[in-house]
């Protein structure tokens, strides 16, 4: 790109490398839409891939690559150029107040925050009286003094609305649709129960075992969890399969419904069902609990199911066991959901709007 034909530069100062999943979704894959119109496009993030990869393997050295990442943060914020458009990931620096932060969001230079979680409530509903003192209030604080809120859905738009903040726009989690086949025969003789995650979601599939229990008569029934700690209940057959972001489309491949239960309460109510949306551009019929963004999502009869009790999940999961040729035809209509709704080409053009919206044309030179 020459310089003549860049109109203006943005900073992405995301939370994570390219493997944390939500920099990576909600920023970085919308890169190469932005650089194509024009736009010079600079990733700082502030932990490293290695910090991710460690968090959970070895708490020990992730607490030291941690501390380098203030380091790090520390050393991009200094040398910020001065007409950037800041592209924020939740805050600046995590766990440390407000006002260490205040003068980037001092409406000296335009700042884009994006949430497609409820990361307030790490603060504002902690178990210590002095993080809910000292920061409960920083992410309303932040979203008052930016110049755009990004929400992932309704939940998160409206406690940025509720903070003052003076414009917020919903942005849903997306896929590139590209990297997604259809799964093209469901056969009767088999019944996968897939659940895609990580450690610290397990505890939402292993809440379905009642259910998963209730259903082991179905023929060729198991569960396939992807991502999670293997997980052998008693009783109910369990594939566990690593995950990785090259082999999980042909792990869903497996699967013949994606499931996302959950609890309701304010943390998952943040969430933006991007489960759902995976299993829907591999052409699957899903099955979600009606909290927060699954109920517009999914649409009952049509793509899924949304399943209160453990008798709704139970029937669902019946249904669709019985009759092979209503899973193909729901996962049919959720991929062409998703190719209209929640894929990187239809939504990069929103991205691309709300860029240009806050700059002017041939910014540099």
């Amino acid at each position: 790109m020459s310089a003549a034909r860049i109109r203006a530069e943005i900073v992405i100062l995301a939370r994570y490398g390219p493997r944390g999943a939500s920099s990576r979704l909600r920023l970085y894959q919308f890169i190469p839409a932005l650089e194509g119109a024009g736009f010079r496009v600079t990733r700082r993030p502030m932990f490293s891939d290695a910090y991710v990869a460690a968090r959970y393997r070895n708490p020990a050295a992730a607490l030291a690559r941690a501390a380098a990442a203030y380091v790090r943060r520390l050393s991009q914020l200094a040398a910020l150029p001065r007409d950037a458009v800041l592209w924020v990931e939740y805050e600046l620096l995590p766990w440390l107040p407000y006002a260490v932060e205040r003068r980037f969001f001092d409406g000296s230079r335009s700042v884009v925050v994006e949430y497609d979680d409820a990361i307030f409530h790490r603060y504002d509903r902690n178990a210590s009286v002095a993080v809910r003192r000292w920061l409960g209030d920083k992410i309303d604080r932040i979203m008052r003094s930016a110049t755009l809120v990004v929400a992932g859905n309704a939940y998160l738009a409206e406690r940025a609305r509720t903070a003052g903040a003076r414009r917020v726009e919903i942005i849903p989690t997306v896929i590139d649709f590209s990297r997604y086949r259809r799964k093209e025969v469901f056969s009767p003789e088999s019944f996968a129960v897939g659940w895609i995650g990580s450690g610290s979601t397990i505890r939402y599939l292993e809440s379905l075992l009642p259910v998963l229990a209730a259903v082991r008569d179905v023929p060729g029934f198991g569960v396939v969890n992807v991502g999670g700690p293997p997980w052998h209940p008693a009783g109910v057959p369990v594939r566990n399969v690593p995950w990785t972001e090259d082999s999980e489309v042909d792990a869903m491949q497996s699967f013949d419904v994606g499931v996302m239960p959950l609890p309701d309460d304010p943390w998952t109510r943040g969430k933006c069902g991007y489960k759902l949306i995976q299993y829907m551009g591999c052409g699957l019929p899903v099955i979600a609990s009606p909290v927060g963004v699954n109920t517009t999502i999914v649409e009952p009869g049509s793509n899924g199911f949304l399943a209160s009790t453990p008798g709704d999940w139970i029937s669902a999961l019946r249904r669709l066991a019985a009759d092979p040729s209503l899973r193909a035809a729901m996962g049919a209509r959720g991929r062409e959901v998703v190719a209209r709704r929640y894929s990187v080409e239809a939504v990069a053009p929103i991205w691309l709007r709300v860029f240009e919206d806050l700059v002017q044309p041939a910014r540099l030179t």
